[in-house]
């Protein structure tokens, strides 16, 4: 191991180097039962005597902070003595933030860890991961001679996986796409954050849908957007309310999130007349619209624009993996070389061996097979979800129309809390969301969004009996 050990502010080279490896095992940086580098070795490190270092070793040993094993080497024993507890002087903060990121929560709202009945939300079921697959293309690919590990990627994505991408929403969302067009993200997440950087200034005004997807909103914050929530109906967002100030507008119109209507093709119109007219830039996030059950899926808003105003974006987080951390934005002309730009000072580029495992997953038809399999598993869960909520007693809870995704959103009757139930159900060991956790009006009608990408079919049922007893006692209570 080599260990880094400053000689500079102490008399002697001895105490130095005492001090260094004593503060390095303290620290944890060197843990319990790690070998130690030979004297010989430190001292040409250091450009000091083998003496001066075997005399530092011989005093952290005689302490009890090293022990030397014969022919084998000295040694940090596992259980060195405790350090003397001194109470720190109280600083005054050196660095501090921009206000913006105390404002800020991390992630998504989360549900407690390994629930009992998990219906969480956005996230698929991860034994469904086709792992062997995976395995083996990305051993493949590591086997390539021609890979040139030695070189930067370009900020894009690798060529083959942009024209697997383009073909893939080509045909199963009718995205008009070419190769060109694509460019490969580290998720959705950083897809969205990209495009503010290069469309969003200070001040500037962004909409998004309320309730809506807090992640996407607080990306916008951060970059110092004035964001605003605009309500969401039967038909998706509603565009007579959108602000006529608003620079870039964030929709989900496939699978509104979190309560899962689908923009109506009048909306859609309406919303690409009103960004013609004021110049503004349209996200449209298809995060999940793979899983669909019923009716057919209109087409993308992208497709629909004949102006270049939308900016469509897509990953691979809900289908595969978001563990894979891979995305993509497709984007009009005129933003291309500026995103490519923001990549490039963001990261430089994605991981071009995973990026080239994808392309051949996607190729091969092994993207297509897996969503086949698994939209057959969640088609079957969500029935069974539906059918047991059908079940339950009318006014206590009013399921929202909903054709796609990974989840379905509910009323609550009138007199129940949903936080309150959220949170007594995760005292019970159910995962569950009230959809306030997704709203930053508190005036939004309340109720439950219950998630079945990672719930087994045979827990649904119990998981709402449950559920429904819960909400029950809310009532009485």
């Amino acid at each position: 191991m080599e260990l880094h050990i400053s000689l500079e502010g102490h008399p002697t080279v001895v105490g130095a180097i005492y001090r260094g490896v004593l503060e390095a095992i303290r620290d944890g940086r060197i843990p319990g039962g790690r070998r130690l580098p030979p004297t010989r070795q430190l001292a040409s490190d250091l450009g000091v005597s083998r003496n001066s270092v075997a005399g530092a070793y011989e005093r952290l040993t005689a302490e009890g902070y090293l022990e030397a094993r014969v022919g084998s080497g000295t040694y940090v024993r596992a259980a060195p003595p405790p350090r003397t507890t001194v109470t720190p002087r109280r600083r005054e903060p050196g660095l501090r933030p921009l206000a913006v990121w105390s404002r800020i929560p991390a992630g998504m709202p989360r549900v407690g860890s390994n629930p009992r009945f998990d219906f969480s939300v956005g996230m698929p079921d991860g034994d469904l991961f086709p792992l062997a697959t995976w395995r083996r293309l990305l051993s493949r690919e590591l086997r390539v001679t021609n890979l040139d590990l030695g070189r930067y990627a370009a900020p894009s994505g690798v060529r083959p996986l942009r024209a697997a991408i383009a073909r893939h929403v080509g045909a199963s969302r009718a995205v008009r796409a070419a190769p060109d067009d694509i460019m490969v993200t580290n998720g959705a997440q950083q897809a969205l954050d990209l495009i503010g950087r290069v469309m969003v200034g200070p001040g500037d005004v962004v909409a998004v849908e309320e309730p809506g997807y807090p992640p996407a909103r607080r990306v916008f914050e951060a970059l110092g957007a004035r964001v605003i929530g605009v309500g969401v109906d039967g038909e998706g967002l509603m565009v007579d309310a959108l602000p006529a100030r608003a620079r870039l507008v964030y929709v989900t119109p496939s699978h509104q999130f979190p309560l899962g209507a689908v923009m109506s093709l009048a909306r859609r119109q309406a919303l690409l007349r009103w960004a013609r007219e004021v110049g503004a830039t349209i996200v449209e996030d298809d995060y999940d619209s793979e899983y669909r059950y019923a009716a057919r899926p209109l087409d993308p808003l992208q497709s629909l624009d004949p102006d270049g105003h939308t900016v469509y974006v897509g990953s691979f987080s809900k289908t595969l993996s978001p563990a894979l951390r891979l995305g993509f934005v497709v984007a009009p002309e005129a933003l291309r070389g500026p995103l490519q730009i923001a990549r490039s000072l963001a990261d430089w580029h994605g991981n071009p061996i995973t990026e080239l495992a994808l392309a051949r997953f996607i190729e091969d038809g092994e993207l297509a097979a897996h969503l086949r399999r698994t939209t057959r598993v969640y088609a079957d869960r969500r029935a069974g979800l539906l059918d047991a909520l059908a079940a339950w007693p009318p006014g206590r809870l009013a399921v929202i129309p909903s054709v796609a995704g990974l989840h379905v959103a509910a009323r609550l009757g009138a007199g129940v809390d949903a936080p309150t139930v959220a949170a007594r159900a995760r005292a019970a060991g159910i995962a569950v969301h009230p959809i306030s956790h997704f709203a930053a009006d508190p005036a939004t009608p309340d109720g439950l969004v219950l998630g079945y990408g990672v719930i087994d079919a045979e827990r649904i049922g119990p998981g709402l009996q449950r559920l429904a007893r819960l909400i029950d006692d809310s009532v009485e209570g």
